[in-house]
């Protein structure tokens, strides 16, 4: 079945736990109109002046597609800063060189369409904050608490002694 989100039943609201210089405004028509995508994610966002989308990303597993519909902002990549207006399609690959973030530098709001694919997990990396994320569960971690492959698993062999006796372990 096709659904229409009709321009003129726009609704943006705050994302949910947004700080300053992060407030970042999404269409919320595709929930009101019952859409639940399991593969291709979407959706319209409204980033005002002053504000920028996210934290600076990338996706392992993931690739995204922006279209800017209206108004201008100022992308940041592994390039550099450039400018992006109404009617450019911005593609991200996925590992470091996907690495994006956008930032209203104008004094009118700047709408774009988000599209990015699912298949069910990704981690997604910030490379200034030196953090990683798990999602869909959205568990985040700093990359400093790496640990190795085999760290605490140095007795092992009591684990399996303890399993002998009808514990678990």
């Amino acid at each position: 079945m096709a659904t229409i989100l009709k321009s003129n039943e726009r609704v943006f609201r705050e994302d949910p736990d947004r700080i300053d210089g992060f407030r970042l405004f999404s269409d919320i028509s595709r929930e009101e109109k019952g859409i639940k995508p399991r593969q291709l994610i979407f959706d319209l966002r409204q980033l005002n002046p002053d504000q920028y989308c996210c934290p600076y990303h990338f996706h392992r597993y993931a690739e995204e597609l922006f279209m800017i519909t209206s108004g201008s902002a100022t992308l940041r990549t592994p390039a550099g800063l450039e400018t992006v207006n109404s009617g450019d399609l911005i593609f991200f690959e996925t590992g470091e060189t996907g690495a994006h973030q956008l930032y209203n530098h104008t004094e009118e709001p700047c709408v774009y369409l988000d599209i990015r694919t699912f298949t069910g997990f990704d981690v997604c990396e910030y490379p200034d904050s030196n953090k990683v994320n798990f999602m869909p569960m959205d568990e985040i971690f700093n990359r400093d608490s790496q640990v190795n492959y085999f760290d605490g698993e140095e007795n092992i062999h009591d684990k399996w002694e303890t399993c002998k006796h009808g514990t678990k372990g």
